[in-house]
């Protein structure tokens, strides 16, 4: 007579089950996601072949930028603020106070400028590089690639793979637990070149 599995194992693995289809349907989900405000701006391409800096700090001390000052041109209230080109991040609270700001490592696909709002979040995953990462914070898709906020498990910061179309938006590992907390699902997203 086979031995019978205690209930808690069973509740165990329904609820691991359910979780897991509930993340892939997110993400499928998200797909769907579209910004909620155009701009008059051409859309940035999707390249496989794109790099990020390897010092996004450099670049803006060559501009003159302040890293703590939010783009005038990123909306107001509580929001998240992502500029493409500084690779910078500022999550801002109701009153448009900066509470926080760090550099990223963009993947290889960018997201249009706009708003954006968070639809899914993941505690864990394999991102589409192989890396183990945390704090997956979804908000926006393009060119059948999801784009999320997250961070690397073992805090590694390193380039997306030559080649591949990668909508991770990597961010230093304390900063994407602040994310996290700060990002949950609804908050505004506001991409800024």
């Amino acid at each position: 007579m086979p031995a019978r599995l205690p209930s808690w194992a069973w509740v165990t693995g329904l609820t691991t089950g359910a979780i897991a289809v509930v993340a892939v349907l997110g993400v499928q989900a998200d797909q769907g996601t579209r910004p909620t405000a155009s701009t008059s701006r051409p859309s940035t391409p999707a390249t496989a072949d794109a790099k990020p800096s390897a010092e996004p700090k450099e670049k803006e001390k060559e501009k003159g930028a302040d890293a703590s000052a939010v783009p005038a041109d990123s909306g107001t209230g509580r929001r998240i603020v992502y500029s493409l080109d500084t690779q910078q991040v500022w999550l801002v609270d109701a009153s448009d106070a900066p509470r926080r700001s760090f550099e990223v490592w963009p993947g290889t696909v960018a997201p249009d400028p706009g708003t954006y709002t968070i639809g899914t979040r993941t505690e864990a995953t394999t991102g589409s590089d192989g890396v183990d990462i945390e704090h997956i914070v979804y908000f926006a898709a393009k060119s059948g690639v999801s784009i999320a906020f997250s961070n690397a498990v073992d805090g590694s910061s390193p380039p997306p793979a030559e080649g591949r179309l990668t909508g991770g938006i990597r961010v230093p590992k304390a900063d994407g637990e602040a994310l996290w907390t700060f990002g949950t699902t609804g908050t505004t997203v506001r991409v800024v070149e």
